[in-house]
Protein backbone atom coordinates (compact mmCIF):
# COMPACT_ATOMS: atom_id res chain seq x y z
CA UNK A 1 0.00 0.00 0.00
CA UNK A 2 0.92 3.07 -0.33
CA UNK A 3 1.95 5.50 2.13
CA UNK A 4 0.02 8.50 3.67
CA UNK A 5 1.17 11.84 3.09
CA UNK A 6 0.56 15.11 4.58
CA UNK A 7 2.87 18.01 3.90
CA UNK A 8 6.20 16.74 4.28
CA UNK A 9 5.70 13.83 6.20
CA UNK A 10 5.37 9.71 5.67
CA UNK A 11 2.95 7.58 7.17
CA UNK A 12 2.50 4.16 6.96
CA UNK A 13 -0.29 3.88 9.63
CA UNK A 14 -3.91 5.16 7.69
CA UNK A 15 -5.28 5.53 11.33
CA UNK A 16 -5.20 8.87 13.54
CA UNK A 17 -6.13 8.11 16.75
CA UNK A 18 -7.26 10.60 19.68
CA UNK A 19 -6.12 10.25 23.32
CA UNK A 20 -9.29 11.13 25.23
CA UNK A 21 -11.48 9.41 27.38
CA UNK A 22 -9.94 6.54 28.11
CA UNK A 23 -10.70 4.29 31.21
CA UNK A 24 -6.65 4.69 32.41
CA UNK A 25 -3.46 6.07 31.38
CA UNK A 26 -2.51 2.03 31.35
CA UNK A 27 -5.30 1.33 28.63
CA UNK A 28 -5.00 3.75 26.73
CA UNK A 29 -0.94 3.74 26.41
CA UNK A 30 -2.32 -0.35 24.96
CA UNK A 31 -4.72 0.70 22.79
CA UNK A 32 -2.33 3.65 21.20
CA UNK A 33 0.71 0.70 20.95
CA UNK A 34 -1.60 -1.98 19.27
CA UNK A 35 -3.44 0.70 17.11
CA UNK A 36 -0.07 0.98 15.26
CA UNK A 37 -1.10 4.36 14.80
CA UNK A 38 1.66 7.03 14.31
CA UNK A 39 0.02 10.13 15.02
CA UNK A 40 -1.88 11.12 17.71
CA UNK A 41 -4.00 14.17 18.29
CA UNK A 42 -5.14 16.01 21.87
CA UNK A 43 -7.17 18.79 22.97
CA UNK A 44 -4.28 21.36 23.86
CA UNK A 45 -7.12 23.05 26.48
CA UNK A 46 -6.78 19.81 28.17
CA UNK A 47 -3.84 19.35 28.69
CA UNK A 48 -1.43 21.00 31.51
CA UNK A 49 1.79 21.12 28.46
CA UNK A 50 3.70 23.34 30.65
CA UNK A 51 2.72 22.78 34.07
CA UNK A 52 5.51 19.35 34.77
CA UNK A 53 3.52 18.34 38.10
CA UNK A 54 0.42 18.05 36.21
CA UNK A 55 0.69 14.12 34.97
CA UNK A 56 -0.38 13.74 31.12
CA UNK A 57 -0.41 11.19 28.74
CA UNK A 58 2.76 12.44 26.52
CA UNK A 59 4.92 11.99 29.87
CA UNK A 60 4.15 8.40 28.81
CA UNK A 61 5.08 7.94 25.68
CA UNK A 62 8.06 7.47 23.48
CA UNK A 63 7.15 10.94 21.52
CA UNK A 64 10.15 10.15 18.90
CA UNK A 65 8.16 7.31 17.65
CA UNK A 66 4.48 9.61 17.24
CA UNK A 67 3.03 12.67 15.07
CA UNK A 68 1.83 14.87 17.37
CA UNK A 69 -1.47 16.60 16.15
CA UNK A 70 -2.52 19.09 18.43
CA UNK A 71 -6.25 20.42 17.85
CA UNK A 72 -8.13 23.48 19.15
CA UNK A 73 -11.10 21.99 20.56
CA UNK A 74 -12.83 24.67 22.42
CA UNK A 75 -12.43 27.14 20.36
CA UNK A 76 -15.97 29.10 19.26
CA UNK A 77 -14.08 31.88 17.20
CA UNK A 78 -10.73 31.79 14.42
CA UNK A 79 -9.15 34.31 17.01
CA UNK A 80 -9.18 31.60 19.79
CA UNK A 81 -8.08 28.67 17.38
CA UNK A 82 -5.33 31.00 15.97
CA UNK A 83 -4.20 31.86 20.03
CA UNK A 84 -4.48 27.67 21.24
CA UNK A 85 -2.38 26.75 18.20
CA UNK A 86 0.56 29.37 18.86
CA UNK A 87 0.55 27.71 22.51
CA UNK A 88 0.89 24.54 20.65
CA UNK A 89 3.60 25.61 18.67
CA UNK A 90 5.73 27.12 21.80
CA UNK A 91 5.35 24.05 23.84
CA UNK A 92 7.87 22.77 20.64
CA UNK A 93 5.20 19.62 20.52
CA UNK A 94 4.27 19.88 16.81
CA UNK A 95 4.08 22.18 14.17
CA UNK A 96 1.11 20.07 12.46
CA UNK A 97 -2.21 21.60 14.05
CA UNK A 98 -5.93 20.36 13.87
CA UNK A 99 -8.15 23.13 13.11
CA UNK A 100 -11.73 23.01 15.65
CA UNK A 101 -13.84 25.62 15.80
CA UNK A 102 -17.48 24.77 16.88
CA UNK A 103 -19.92 26.61 15.72
CA UNK A 104 -23.27 24.81 17.66
CA UNK A 105 -22.80 23.48 21.53
CA UNK A 106 -25.74 21.08 20.67
CA UNK A 107 -24.66 19.13 17.67
CA UNK A 108 -21.30 20.13 17.90
CA UNK A 109 -20.79 20.70 14.14
CA UNK A 110 -17.40 23.00 13.21
CA UNK A 111 -18.39 26.76 12.12
CA UNK A 112 -17.89 26.68 8.32
CA UNK A 113 -17.04 30.78 7.56
CA UNK A 114 -14.54 30.72 11.57
CA UNK A 115 -12.88 27.25 10.21
CA UNK A 116 -12.05 28.65 6.75
CA UNK A 117 -10.61 32.42 8.62
CA UNK A 118 -8.65 30.03 11.15
CA UNK A 119 -7.01 28.03 8.42
CA UNK A 120 -6.55 31.21 6.17
CA UNK A 121 -4.66 32.93 9.50
CA UNK A 122 -2.83 29.77 10.44
CA UNK A 123 -1.44 29.30 6.62
CA UNK A 124 0.11 32.77 6.62
CA UNK A 125 2.08 31.77 10.34
CA UNK A 126 3.43 28.79 8.88
CA UNK A 127 1.63 25.50 10.37
CA UNK A 128 0.70 22.34 8.86
CA UNK A 129 -3.23 23.20 8.85
CA UNK A 130 -5.63 20.07 8.64
CA UNK A 131 -8.91 21.45 9.32
CA UNK A 132 -12.20 19.02 11.02
CA UNK A 133 -15.14 20.27 8.79
CA UNK A 134 -18.46 18.96 7.81
CA UNK A 135 -19.29 17.26 5.03
CA UNK A 136 -19.98 20.21 2.90
CA UNK A 137 -18.38 19.86 -0.78
CA UNK A 138 -18.02 23.47 -1.35
CA UNK A 139 -16.47 24.41 1.72
CA UNK A 140 -13.97 21.38 1.21
CA UNK A 141 -13.13 23.11 -1.83
CA UNK A 142 -12.29 26.34 -0.65
CA UNK A 143 -10.46 25.21 2.26
CA UNK A 144 -8.48 23.68 -0.35
CA UNK A 145 -7.75 26.57 -2.44
CA UNK A 146 -6.39 28.30 0.65
CA UNK A 147 -3.76 25.99 1.01
CA UNK A 148 -4.74 23.34 3.46
CA UNK A 149 -2.97 20.14 4.06
CA UNK A 150 -5.42 18.09 4.54
CA UNK A 151 -9.71 18.08 4.96
CA UNK A 152 -11.17 16.35 7.81
CA UNK A 153 -14.70 15.93 6.62
CA UNK A 154 -16.82 14.28 9.60
CA UNK A 155 -18.93 10.73 8.89
CA UNK A 156 -21.51 11.77 11.60
CA UNK A 157 -21.48 14.33 15.20
CA UNK A 158 -18.17 13.89 17.21
CA UNK A 159 -18.44 11.19 19.30
CA UNK A 160 -21.59 10.42 18.22
CA UNK A 161 -20.94 6.73 16.66
CA UNK A 162 -23.75 6.76 14.08
CA UNK A 163 -20.96 6.13 11.69
CA UNK A 164 -20.85 7.78 7.85
CA UNK A 165 -24.66 9.17 7.73
CA UNK A 166 -23.79 10.46 3.94
CA UNK A 167 -21.55 8.53 2.07
CA UNK A 168 -22.10 10.92 -1.44
CA UNK A 169 -20.99 13.77 0.12
CA UNK A 170 -17.94 12.21 1.50
CA UNK A 171 -17.22 10.41 -1.95
CA UNK A 172 -17.71 13.68 -3.95
CA UNK A 173 -14.82 15.56 -1.09
CA UNK A 174 -12.69 12.42 -1.76
CA UNK A 175 -13.06 12.92 -5.56
CA UNK A 176 -12.31 16.82 -6.22
CA UNK A 177 -9.43 16.80 -3.77
CA UNK A 178 -5.95 16.98 -4.41
CA UNK A 179 -4.86 16.77 -0.66
CA UNK A 180 -5.62 13.71 1.33
CA UNK A 181 -9.32 13.29 3.21
CA UNK A 182 -9.12 12.14 6.65
CA UNK A 183 -12.89 11.18 7.62
CA UNK A 184 -13.08 12.67 11.65
CA UNK A 185 -15.55 11.97 14.10
CA UNK A 186 -18.62 9.82 14.33
CA UNK A 187 -17.19 6.54 13.36
CA UNK A 188 -18.61 3.86 16.13
CA UNK A 189 -17.55 0.69 14.47
CA UNK A 190 -14.98 -1.43 12.24
CA UNK A 191 -17.32 -1.32 9.12
CA UNK A 192 -17.72 2.16 9.32
CA UNK A 193 -13.73 2.42 9.08
CA UNK A 194 -13.66 0.42 6.62
CA UNK A 195 -16.50 2.02 4.44
CA UNK A 196 -14.88 5.72 4.48
CA UNK A 197 -11.71 3.63 3.39
CA UNK A 198 -13.50 1.59 0.78
CA UNK A 199 -14.77 5.26 -0.38
CA UNK A 200 -11.31 6.68 -1.43
CA UNK A 201 -10.33 8.22 2.22
CA UNK A 202 -6.71 8.60 3.11
CA UNK A 203 -7.48 8.05 6.41
CA UNK A 204 -9.49 8.10 9.63
CA UNK A 205 -9.47 10.17 12.59
CA UNK A 206 -11.07 8.30 15.56
CA UNK A 207 -11.35 8.84 19.33
CA UNK A 208 -14.44 7.70 21.15
CA UNK A 209 -14.92 4.10 19.47
CA UNK A 210 -11.35 2.88 20.93
CA UNK A 211 -11.62 4.53 24.06
CA UNK A 212 -15.60 4.25 24.81
CA UNK A 213 -15.61 0.57 23.70
CA UNK A 214 -15.88 -2.21 26.17
CA UNK A 215 -12.39 -3.51 25.68
CA UNK A 216 -10.55 -0.84 24.37
CA UNK A 217 -7.54 -2.84 23.18
CA UNK A 218 -9.04 -4.82 21.51
CA UNK A 219 -11.59 -1.96 19.64
CA UNK A 220 -7.80 -0.30 18.69
CA UNK A 221 -6.92 -3.32 16.72
CA UNK A 222 -10.24 -4.05 15.16
CA UNK A 223 -10.15 -0.52 13.89
CA UNK A 224 -6.34 -1.22 12.58
CA UNK A 225 -7.28 -4.00 10.58
CA UNK A 226 -10.33 -2.53 9.31
CA UNK A 227 -8.58 0.71 8.22
CA UNK A 228 -6.06 -1.82 6.34
CA UNK A 229 -8.48 -4.32 4.64
CA UNK A 230 -10.90 -0.82 3.68
CA UNK A 231 -7.64 0.50 2.03
CA UNK A 232 -6.56 -2.15 0.61
CA UNK A 233 -10.70 -3.28 -0.95
CA UNK A 234 -10.40 0.59 -2.51
CA UNK A 235 -7.16 -0.19 -4.38
CA UNK A 236 -8.04 -3.45 -5.59
CA UNK A 237 -11.28 -2.19 -7.29
CA UNK A 238 -14.60 -3.96 -6.18
CA UNK A 239 -16.46 -5.64 -9.04
CA UNK A 240 -19.81 -3.43 -10.28
CA UNK A 241 -22.92 -4.27 -8.30
CA UNK A 242 -25.47 -5.92 -10.54
CA UNK A 243 -29.07 -5.73 -10.91
CA UNK A 244 -29.68 -9.51 -11.38
CA UNK A 245 -27.42 -12.61 -10.26
CA UNK A 246 -24.33 -13.42 -12.10
CA UNK A 247 -22.66 -17.21 -12.13
CA UNK A 248 -19.62 -17.09 -10.18
CA UNK A 249 -18.47 -20.27 -12.68
CA UNK A 250 -18.02 -20.10 -16.21
CA UNK A 251 -20.84 -22.24 -18.51
CA UNK A 252 -18.24 -23.51 -20.86
CA UNK A 253 -16.57 -26.88 -20.80
CA UNK A 254 -19.03 -28.04 -18.17
CA UNK A 255 -19.00 -31.86 -17.88
CA UNK A 256 -21.60 -33.48 -19.86
CA UNK A 257 -23.86 -36.89 -19.78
Amino acid sequence: MHMLKIADKQFQSRLLLGTGKYPTFEIQKEAVAQSESEILTFAVRRMNIFEQSQPNFLEQLDLKKYTLLPNTAGAKTAEEAVRIARLAKASGLCDMIKVEVIGCDKTLLPDPVETLKASEMLLEEGFIVLPYTSDDVVLARKLEELGVHAIMPGASPIGAGQGIINPLNLSFIIEQSNVPVIVDAGIGSPSDAAIAMELGADGVLLNTAVAGAKDPVKMAIAMKMAIEAGRLGYEAGRVPKKRYAAASSPNEGLVTQ
